[in-house]
């Protein structure tokens, strides 16, 4: 089913930003294409939660905590996804990982992003 490989994480200052990026190479194109991918995040002591979701299509949606801030989109040819991350806060400090919604894919390493005050 392919493994994400996430990238694009790093510290940087409160009211700042950050583009990630995943890709997922070894899957199928059109099973990448049929999925609803999203962008997962883990801070310490915290479960995974989903921040953002992309249909194939493009119709996007958002967790109350990052919407207005965040922005998904996705490059269905060559399996990429990617979150546009503005006016980061402290609180949006954790691991990013991007993966289906219904998690079909191997997690990755995920991206580590620290944002300080």
């Amino acid at each position: 089913q392919g493994q994400p490989v996430e990238s694009g994480g790093g510290l940087v200052q409160a009211g700042g930003s950050l583009r990630l990026s995943c890709v997922v190479s070894r899957a199928i194109t059109s099973v990448f294409n049929s999925k609803v991918m999203g962008w997962f995040r883990q801070a310490p002591g915290k479960q995974r939660e989903l921040v953002a979701t992309i249909t194939r299509l493009g119709s996007s949606n958002y967790s109350d905590s990052v919407k207005g801030r965040f922005t998904i989109s996705r490059d269905n040819a060559h399996k990429k996804v990617y979150l546009q991350m503005n006016s980061l806060k402290p609180e949006d400090t954790a691991v990013y990982y991007c993966n289906s919604d219904t998690r079909e894919f191997s997690w990755g390493q995920g991206t580590q992003v620290t944002v300080s005050s």
